[in-house]
């Protein structure tokens, strides 16, 4: 019979909230070029790639790829900049303890982030022993809402889909992890109602409550 052996977490969100550097950094290239911006806007960009972003940012307009190249790693470096001041003290609340009783069950970590900057953020924030995988926006050709970065974390964690539960707090993310064929919990906004479970935060999680009720499912499916 199938167990759960493996949870996967989105970074920025989940782990931490680094949501207010990018709007900045994508507002500040924004700005430069002309281009209208709003927070709004930046909500739309929750948990997809850096080129997705830039597209929704264009709104239909379309640029060079030497631009779009150039644009990019120009957003890239300003939120470097902002990152420079991240730390250990910018995990979320209740994560550290989270991770630490998801050892206690000898469960696999992994992380499933769309952004390339997903092992820096991690190493920053003194949590690089914590997972056994690191998937980011290298990892993968075709990010969220594509299932494949779930696919491919769940396989360096050596664990069949069915038997990983994804976390994930974008509805892109929350896509990706069920088109991928895992379990998966929405953490915080109304917007990922659409996941198997739904917490405010992995602080609000029940891990034994979790457990069973995925398990109760993956009963019911076997």
């Amino acid at each position: 019979m199938s167990h759960i052996r493996a949870f996967i977490f989105d970074l920025d969100g989940v782990i931490t909230d680094t949501a207010e550097y990018h709007y900045l950094a994508w507002k500040r290239l924004a700005d430069e070029e002309g281009l209208p911006f709003s927070r709004q806007d930046n909500d739309a960009l929750r948990g997809v790639s850096r080129r997705e972003s830039l597209l929704r940012l264009l709104k239909g307009r379309t640029l060079p790829e030497a631009d779009m190249q150039a644009w990019m790693e120009r957003k890239n470096a300003y939120y470097l900049d902002y990152l420079q001041g991240i730390g250990p003290d910018d995990v979320l609340h209740g994560v550290r303890d989270f991770l630490a009783r998801c050892r206690a069950y000898n469960l696999r970590l992994g992380i499933g982030s769309a952004s390339k900057n997903a092992r820096l953020v991690v190493e920053r924030l003194g949590l690089i022993e914590a997972f056994d995988v690191i998937g980011d926006g290298y990892s993968v050709v075709h990010s969220k809402p594509a299932p494949d970065l779930f696919i491919w974390v769940a396989g360096a964690l050596r664990v069949p889909v069915q038997e990983a539960v994804v976390f994930e707090d974008a509805p892109a993310g929350v896509d990706a992890a069920l088109a991928a064929g895992c379990w998966c919990v929405g953490l915080g906004t109304a917007q990922v109602q659409h996941a198997h479970l739904c917490y405010p935060s992995l602080a609000e999680v029940n891990l034994p409550e979790l457990l069973s009720a995925v398990q109760a499912q993956l009963s019911r499916a076997g």
